[in-house]
C-alpha cells in the first residue's frame, strides 16, 4: 500500500532560505508558482521571452532567462513540455547546477528514460499534482488542494524527503494527501493510463461507438449524445464514489446491460494488448519512438491531429455544443 502524507508531515520552514526557480510559466508553471508564493516561498520564473513570460511579470514574478534563473536558484523546478526538457537542461540548466542544489520535476519521463542525467551531487525530486494546473490553483484558492505524488530519485543532501514534502505542502497537496512513489513507477503508470484508458482508449471507444450507431442509420446528433456527451455524467459518478456507486446511480436496465456486455468490449485479447503496451512503456520502446517523432518535427502527430479534426463526431459535436451557450451569450466553462 502507498504511504500517504498530510500537512502534519511537512514543514515549510525547511524552505525558508531557498530560492525556487519555476522553469516555464504554462499551465502547471503558473499554478505551482502562484501557490508556492502564496505559501510564503521565494519564487522566481525562468522563461524564454514569450507571452507566458509577460504573464509571469503581470502576476508579479521576477522573470529571468532560463540559464540565469537556474544559477540563482537553490531548487530548479522544470515545468516545460517533456519533449524539450532534455535540450533546455543541456543548454541552459546543467551548467547552473552545483553541489547542494535540487532538480525538481512534476513528471518523471526524462529522468526515467535517462534523457536527463543529473550530476550525483544534486538532489532530484518530484511533486506530481494529479490534476491540470487550473485545478491545482483553484483548489488551493478554495482552501483545499489537489492530491499529488512525491518521489526522491537522488538524495546526496540527506534532506530531499523533507524538501519534497514541504514543496508539496506549499502547493496545497498535503491538504488532500500525497502518495509516495518512485520516478519509475510514476512515469510508467502515467504513460500507460494515458495511452490505454484516459486519452487513447476512451477516444477510440467514443469514436467507434459513434460510428457504429451512425453506420446503422441513427441520427448523428443522437449518436453524439449517447456516446460522447453523457460520458462525463458517468465519469463524474465514478470519480465521486467508485464503479459500484456509478452502478447504483444508473437504471437497472443500464446496469444489467453494462455489466453483461462490457466484457464483450474489453476482451481477453484487449487485456493482452494492454500488457504489450505496458511492456513498450517499461522497456523504453515508446519513449524512443516519441523522441524520434519529436526530432523529425512530429509529422505523425500533426497528421493525426488533422485527421481527428475532420472526424464526424467532432463536426457534429461542434454544432451541438453551441446549444449549451447561455442566453446571455456566455459559454459555460469547458470541462
Amino acid at each position: 500500500m502507498a504511504k500517504i502524507y498530510y500537512d502534519k508531515d511537512a514543514d515549510l520552514s525547511v524552505l525558508r532560505d531557498k530560492v525556487i526557480a519555476i522553469i516555464g510559466y504554462g499551465n502547471q508553471g503558473c499554478a505551482q508558482a502562484l501557490n508556492m508564493r502564496d505559501s510564503g516561498l521565494n519564487v522566481i520564473v525562468g522563461s524564454i521571452e514569450d507571452p507566458s513570460a509577460e504573464k509571469a511579470r503581470e502576476d508579479g514574478f521576477e522573470v529571468f532567462p532560463i540559464a540565469e534563473a537556474a544559477r540563482k536558484a537553490d531548487i530548479i523546478h522544470i515545468l516545460i513540455p517533456d519533449e524539450i526538457q532534455a535540450g533546455v537542461y543541456k543548454n541552459d540548466i546543467k551548467r547552473g547546477l552545483k553541489a547542494g542544489k535540487t532538480l525538481m520535476f512534476s513528471h518523471g519521463f526524462n529522468i526515467r528514460f535517462k534523457r536527463i542525467k543529473p550530476p550525483e551531487n544534486v538532489d532530484v525530486i518530484m511533486v506530481a499534482p494529479k490534476g491540470p494546473g487550473v485545478r491545482v490553483r483553484e483548489t488551493f484558492v478554495e482552501g483545499f488542494g489537489t492530491p499529488a505524488l512525491v518521489a526522491v530519485e537522488q538524495n546526496p543532501s540527506g534532506k530531499a524527503k523533507q524538501h519534497v514534502l514541504a514543496l508539496a505542502k506549499a502547493l496545497g497537496a498535503t491538504r488532500a494527501g500525497v502518495l509516495e512513489t518512485t520516478f519509475k513507477e510514476e512515469t510508467e503508470t502515467d504513460l500507460f493510463g494515458e495511452q490505454v484508458d484516459l486519452c487513447g482508449g476512451v477516444s477510440e471507444l467514443i469514436n467507434a461507438s459513434f460510428e457504429t450507431l451512425v453506420g446503422a442509420g441513427y441520427q448523428p446528433e443522437l449518436a453524439y449524445f449517447e456516446t460522447l456527451h453523457e460520458l462525463k455524467l458517468i465519469t463524474d459518478l465514478v470519480q465521486k464514489g467508485g464503479l459500484e456507486y456509478m452502478w447504483k446511480c444508473v437504471s437497472n436496465t443500464a446496469e444489467y446491460g453494462g455489466r453483461t456486455r462490457g466484457k464483450k468490449i474489453i476482451t481477453e485479447k484487449t487485456r493482452k494488448t494492454m500488457k504489450r503496451i505496458l511492456a513498450d512503456v517499461q522497456s523504453g520502446k515508446f519513449a524512443r519512438e516519441w523522441v524520434r517523432e519529436c526530432k523529425n518535427g512530429m509529422p505523425n502527430l500533426k497528421r493525426m491531429r488533422e485527421e481527428g479534426a475532420k472526424m464526424q463526431v467532432e463536426l457534429v459535436g461542434a454544432k451541438l455544443r453551441e446549444m449549451f451557450v447561455r442566453k446571455n451569450g456566455v459559454k459555460p466553462p469547458i470541462v
